[in-house]
C-alpha cells in the first residue's frame, strides 16, 4: 500500500479513507437565491467518484451582503435553513452527491471581508477601513463594530450546525488568503485599537472564539478544520513566526485538521504568483521554484502542531507527494486545479496508474516580455492570473454541466469568459433580490 492510500484517524474519532484531499475551489454555481443546485450535485458526485478521501467545498458564505464572488452559496440567515425548507434540502442533496463513494465532504465556511468585489458588495466589511487597491475592483471597506464581530462568530457556528444537519461530514473555517478572519490576523489590515486588534493575542481572538463556538455547535465527534496562512508574504503582514505562535494556541482548540496555505489577493502565492514587488515580503528563491511551494514550512510547523496537517499548493508528482508523507511533516496532500481537468486523478494516483498531475498553468500565459515598466508587467501578470483562474473555472462549469472538457481553450478567451460570467451572474443575483 502506498502512503497516499493509507487511512488517517482524526482526533475527533472520524477516519479519512486515504491521504488525498480535493482542497477548496470557489465554484460560482449557485442559483440567483444563492442556493446549491443540481450543478453542485453533478460536480461533487464526479469528484467523490474520483477517489479522494476528503473533499472540501468552495466558500460557503455566512453573509450574503459580502461575498467572495457571484455564485457563492450563502447560508444567511442560517435560521432559514431547516429540514423541509428548500435551501436546506438543496444542501442535503449536495451532501448526498458528494459522499457517494464513502469519502468525507466538509463544508468550507467563510466571509470575504475586504476582498469582496464592487459588483457583489455595496459595502465590504473588514477589521479596519484599509482599501484593497487592485484594478479598481474593490470598494473601501467599513470597519466592523464589536457587536457585528460577535454576531459573525455565532453565524459561523450556526452555518456549521446546518452543515452537520444537512449531511456534510465536517466543516472547515477559512482563515487564510486575506478573507475576513485572515485579515484580522494581519497588522496591515487590522489597525484596531480595541480588544480585537494590536498584539497577536487580540488579532487572533476572532478566529479562536469562532472555533470555540463552532465546536460547541457541532459537538466533539464532528471534524473541524482550519485553513491558515503560513505567511501573507506581505511586508508588515502576518508572518511565519505569527503562524507558529497561533498554531500553538490552536492545539488547545480541538482542531482535527490544519490546512496550511499562504498569500492574499495582493500577494497571491496560493496560486503560484508574486504580487507587487513594492509591498512584497522577502522570501527564499526556492519558494517560487519548488513543486509544492508551502512545503518548506512543514517541518517547522510539525514541531509545533499536535493535529494532522493538510498541505496544498502545487503538488504535481506522485513521488513528491509520497516523499512529503514519508517525512512525517505532512499527513494529507491537497490537490485543487488538477481535479478540474482530471476528476478521477486521485483514484489513478492511489493505484499508481498515474505518476503526476497535469500542470496546464505552465502553458497558460499572456507573456509580458514586451512590457518594460514594472506596473505594466504587474497588470499583465494579474490578467494572466485571472485568465488562468477563468480557464479552470470554465472546466469546473463543464464538469458541473456534464459537458466535454475543452483543453484547447486559450487563456485570453478564458479571461473574457470569466469576466462575462462574473458580471452576468452578479446581475442575475441583483434582479432576484
Amino acid at each position: 500500500m502506498t502512503r497516499l492510500a493509507q487511512a488517517l484517524p482524526l482526533p475527533c474519532g472520524v477516519t479519512l479513507p486515504n491521504r488525498l484531499c480535493k482542497s477548496a475551489m470557489t465554484e460560482g454555481l449557485s442559483d440567483p437565491r444563492l442556493y446549491a443546485n443540481e450543478r453542485h450535485n453533478h460536480l461533487y458526485r464526479r469528484w467523490s467518484e474520483g477517489g479522494a478521501g476528503l473533499l472540501i467545498t468552495g466558500n460557503v458564505m455566512i453573509d450574503q451582503r459580502v461575498m467572495e464572488r457571484p455564485g457563492n452559496v450563502a447560508i444567511d440567515p442560517a435560521s432559514a435553513f431547516r429540514p423541509g425548507q428548500e435551501g436546506f434540502e438543496r444542501l442535503r442533496a449536495w451532501a448526498r452527491a458528494g459522499t457517494v463513494a464513502g469519502n468525507q465532504l466538509w463544508m468550507q465556511i467563510s466571509h470575504a471581508g475586504r476582498q469582496s468585489p464592487w459588483y457583489v458588495a455595496k459595502q465590504p466589511l473588514a477589521p479596519s477601513a484599509v482599501q484593497l487597491d487592485l484594478l479598481g475592483n474593490y470598494r473601501r471597506p467599513r470597519a466592523l463594530r464589536e457587536e457585528e464581530i460577535l454576531d459573525f462568530i455565532q453565524r459561523y457556528a450556526q452555518v456549521a450546525r446546518v452543515a452537520r444537519e444537512a449531511g456534510f461530514t465536517g466543516v472547515q473555517v477559512h482563515s487564510a488568503h486575506g478573507y475576513l478572519l485572515s485579515s484580522f490576523l494581519s497588522p496591515v489590515t487590522n489597525q484596531r485599537g480595541d480588544a480585537w486588534g494590536g498584539p497577536l493575542e487580540n488579532r487572533a481572538r476572532f478566529l479562536l472564539e469562532t472555533l470555540r463556538a463552532v465546536r460547541k455547535a457541532v459537538g466533539a465527534d464532528f471534524p473541524l478544520s482550519v485553513k491558515l496562512n503560513s505567511d501573507d508574504f506581505r511586508r508588515g503582514g502576518f508572518e511565519f513566526s505569527d503562524c507558529l505562535r497561533l498554531i500553538d494556541w490552536l492545539n488547545a482548540e480541538s482542531v482535527d485538521l490544519l490546512e496550511i496555505s499562504g498569500g492574499t489577493y495582493e500577494q497571491p502565492q496560493l496560486l503560484g504568483f508574486d504580487g507587487r514587488a513594492e509591498d512584497a515580503a522577502p522570501k527564499k528563491a526556492s519558494t517560487s521554484q519548488r513543486e509544492a511551494y508551502f512545503l518548506e514550512y512543514a517541518a517547522a510547523i510539525r514541531k509545533v502542531a499536535k493535529m494532522p496537517i493538510l498541505m496544498p499548493g502545487g503538488f504535481r508528482s506522485l513521488a513528491t507527494m509520497e516523499a512529503a508523507l514519508a517525512s512525517g511533516d505532512v499527513d494529507v496532500i491537497g490537490l485543487a486545479r488538477p481535479l478540474c481537468t482530471e476528476p478521477d486523478l486521485p483514484k489513478r494516483l492511489l493505484s499508481s496508474a498515474a505518476s503526476a498531475a497535469p500542470a496546464y498553468e505552465k502553458t497558460l500565459s499572456l507573456g509580458g516580455g514586451m512590457f518594460a515598466n514594472t506596473s505594466s508587467l504587474f497588470v499583465i501578470k494579474l490578467i494572466t492570473l485571472l485568465g488562468q483562474m477563468g480557464w479552470y473555472y470554465a472546466h469546473i462549469e463543464d464538469l458541473a454541466d456534464g459537458k466535454p472538457l475543452n483543453l484547447q481553450r486559450g487563456v485570453f478567451a478564458a479571461f473574457v469568459r470569466y469576466l462575462k460570467n462574473e458580471y452576468g451572474t452578479a446581475w442575475r443575483m441583483r434582479r432576484s433580490q
